[in-house]
């Protein structure tokens, strides 16, 4: 936990090359509020759990991926077919082979349920394991009286290794095309200084979705290419032609915070800022953190395997992230509702979704296996909820049909963290739109992360006013161990 805020606050005598050091942490889009969970260290090799939740966000259709109907009419089946796995009597979609291949390694919950059928209130239940929404709740917004995402209840409680925090959401943080930040995703009652840490390595994009460049496309006019959008991951160097006199402006500017050195220990918003700057100084000047973040460039064998997209790079540094030693890693496979399928939902989930999806959750099963790292790393792949038993048209907007929200059922992938190969836990109706045995809710969702990163049931978070809060509101999803 942070030390108290009331500690003096003085600047320690920085040589030029240390200052223009810290001068380039603004690259990591680290914030006053996140340099407080850096911890000074070396990489080393300790076992510790994990967890990558891999967010889909849009809500993937559980027909056209991991609950297939096809003895239902073709009104509900959709136009996909389901193939065998490796396990006698599961099957998937047939655009998921790779992973049909290796579904010894991981098992589904068809029967996760929760009453909302609206973005912001899906992601907001979705990332924080609370069915019922905050008062106050605002789908327009981030609120301060929110309930604090997974990320942030995680980079609370778990210590901070090797120079990086507990928690990292990447590649960016969600935001809808009209430039609002969507819910759910922040710390809320805990205070903003408890937000999660956004390692924002892709660029806000809100004319195209998928993983850019190579399946990128646009909900309604197909496959696009942007030129402009580049995967950069934060730089650990000093930029070229940054100036001593830049560096001293930045200095500047520490200055005037620590003159509000008494407001802000008020508003318990800021711990040292001595300590701050040694730490991320720390960090910059540590070379192994160049090639835990600079994936673009990995040996072309694992760009092959992982996929050279945004996806494929994503779930790459989401592994060797964990393998560093940050214990929450949330991968947004697609920027916000890129999953959105309302139309054109079967040629963009066959060319621009699922074949991506697919390579890289792969290459992620293999790579952890490979490393001796799977049974302390949990993998769960959700979105913020299903879609709609039929199939719909809305010809103003699209060309070919798709399906719209459905809150009331979803699946959910989990694989690793001890969690057993070939497993079903639930099933729904014969149109999937309903559980018909054992629902799940984003409760226990929650609790079985929490437990996968090894946070007791009987522990609890403080909000801002330093109220003892349960983490648990439901209990791990059993079946799957």
């Amino acid at each position: 936990m942070p030390e108290a805020a009331s500690r003096s606050m003085c600047h320690p005598n920085l040589t030029r090359r240390q200052m223009v050091q810290a001068g380039s942490i603004g690259l990591l889009g680290l914030g006053m509020n996140h340099l407080h969970q850096l911890r000074a260290g070396t990489l080393n090799s300790e076992t510790h759990k994990s967890v990558i939740y891999i967010f889909l966000s849009g809500g993937l259709a559980q027909q056209e991926s991991f609950d297939l109907k096809p003895d239902a009419p073709a009104e509900i089946r959709g136009e996909f077919n389901p193939i065998s796995t490796k396990v006698p009597g599961l099957q998937i979609c047939e655009h998921l082979p790779m992973l049909a291949q290796r579904s010894d390694k991981w098992s589904l919950v068809r029967s996760l349920t929760h009453p909302h059928s609206e973005h912001s209130a899906g992601h907001m239940v979705m990332l924080t394991g609370r069915s019922q929404l905050p008062q106050g709740f605002n789908p327009s917004m981030p609120r301060p009286t929110d309930h604090p995402s997974l990320a942030a209840i995680a980079g609370q409680l778990l210590p901070a290794r090797n120079n990086l925090p507990p928690a990292i959401i990447l590649p960016d943080k969600m935001v809808h095309r009209t430039g609002r930040v969507i819910p759910g995703q922040m710390a809320g009652v805990m205070g903003t200084r408890y937000d999660p840490f956004f390692l924002q390595a892709s660029p806000y994009n809100p004319r195209s979705y998928g993983a850019w460049p190579e399946y990128e496309f646009h909900h309604a006019r197909g496959g696009m290419h942007s030129s402009s959008l580049k995967f950069q991951p934060p730089s650990l160097s000093v930029p070229e032609g940054m100036r001593l006199s830049r560096v001293k402006a930045r200095m500047a500017l520490l200055h005037q915070i620590d003159a509000q050195q008494k407001q802000l220990q008020q508003l318990q918003e800021m711990d040292d800022f001595d300590r701050y700057q040694k730490r991320a100084v720390s960090m910059l000047m540590d070379e192994k953190m160049k090639h835990i973040f600079d994936v673009t460039k990995a040996e072309d064998k694992t760009l092959d395997r992982y996929g050279r997209n945004v996806f494929g790079w994503s779930l790459l540094l989401a592994r060797r992230l964990v393998e560093a030693g940050v214990s929450l890693v949330q991968v947004n496979l697609g920027n916000n509702e890129t999953w959105d399928t309302h139309g054109n939902a079967f040629p963009h989930l066959k060319n621009y979704l699922l074949p991506p999806m697919d390579r890289s959750v792969s290459a992620l099963l293999d790579d952890l296996d490979e490393r001796g790292m799977l049974d302390d790393t949990l993998i769960v792949m959700a979105g913020e909820f299903g879609r709609t038993p039929k199939i719909s048209l809305l010809p103003s907007a699209y060309k070919l049909p798709g399906r719209d929200h459905w809150g009331k059922v979803q699946s959910v992938f989990l694989a690793g963290g001890g969690i057993k190969g070939g497993r079903v836990i639930g099933a729904t109706d014969k149109n999937a739109g309903e559980p018909i045995s054992d629902p799940q809710t984003p409760e226990n969702l929650a609790a079985t992360i929490y437990k996968s990163l090894g946070i007791p049931a009987q522990s609890h978070w403080n909000d801002l006013l330093d109220r003892p809060i349960p983490v648990y509101n439901g209990v791990p999803i059993s079946g799957l161990t």
